[in-house]
């Protein structure tokens, strides 16, 4: 299957917003309501970019935002079709954010990682990031309109930004 890496634009809004869902659906036992809505996705697009993988024949395989805040780069919203993953895509998207970020001079890399997600935690960590705060789960800014359906906090996780040689 080959994939294209390209920046999202305004017209992808709708299909970032069905990937994500998707690929959050995972999150249904925990959260009420859909990780995202298209008026989110529009302000993200105005505060960042989505660096997004399109599959070969069927639409987008794969998405990740990513938002410069001074030396500290956000990455979030890390998203695989639920028929597109275990094939690396994850992995990729990272690399591709993470290049993105340092390229566009950030020095550190940080993500906000539910804490009902253990082999997130894990998965990130594999990865170079480590567990730096927490934070309660209404801290998200602007506040989440999904309600959890028992207690849960971010886990707050960083890694420094480095090219590999």
């Amino acid at each position: 299957m080959a994939f294209t890496w390209r920046y999202a634009t305004a017209a992808d809004a709708p299909a970032i917003v069905a990937l994500v869902n998707d690929a959050f659906e995972v999150e249904a036992d925990v959260l009420t309501g859909e990780r995202i809505a298209l008026p989110d996705v529009m302000d993200r697009l105005e505060r960042g970019s989505f660096l997004v993988c399109d599959a070969e024949t069927d639409g987008l395989a794969g998405c990740v935002y990513v938002e410069l805040r001074g030396e500290t780069g956000y990455l979030g919203l890390v998203s695989v079709a639920s028929t597109r993953q275990s094939l690396g895509l994850g992995r990729d998207l990272m690399a591709a954010a993470e290049d993105w970020l340092h390229d566009a001079g950030c020095s550190v890399c940080q993500l906000w990682v539910l804490s009902s997600r253990p082999e997130l935690l894990a998965w990130y960590g594999r990865r170079g990031y480590r567990v730096v705060r927490k934070e309660p789960f209404e801290a998200v800014n602007p506040p989440p309109t999904r309600k959890p359906l028992r207690p849960v906090h971010f886990e707050i996780m960083e890694r420094e930004l480095a090219r590999a040689p």
